[in-house]
């Protein structure tokens, strides 16, 4: 079973680019773990400070493993990205079945 995070956020007046970039960074990031299936970001088309982020995990341990590894490697030292976001994000975690849809290997 895949595990599927899903988040939208959006960036307070004036820090949307950093936002954007720091988001980025920690998709591609987790492209490149062994347990990250598929990552990416993407812009509302009405709304460019809106952003979609999702990530693909192969199950709830890579995800957590993956997660904790943000904090630790890029929390740390940009101190994140809560202080970027116009207010919580809504996030979400989901279970699909990885038949459910094309995945490159």
């Amino acid at each position: 079973m895949y595990w599927v995070e899903t988040i939208v956020c959006s960036g307070r007046q004036g820090v949307q680019a950093r936002l954007q970039r720091l988001l980025r960074v920690r998709q591609e990031f987790k492209r490149r773990q062994s347990g990250c299936v598929a990552a990416w970001v993407g812009n509302s088309p009405e709304n460019e400070d809106m952003l979609l982020v999702q990530s693909i995990y192969q199950s709830q341990a890579e995800w957590k493993a993956i997660s904790e590894m943000i904090q630790t490697t890029f929390d740390t030292e940009d101190g994140g990205i809560e202080s970027l976001l116009l207010g919580p994000p809504l996030v979400g975690l989901f279970q699909v079945e990885p038949g459910d849809f094309p995945v490159s290997p």
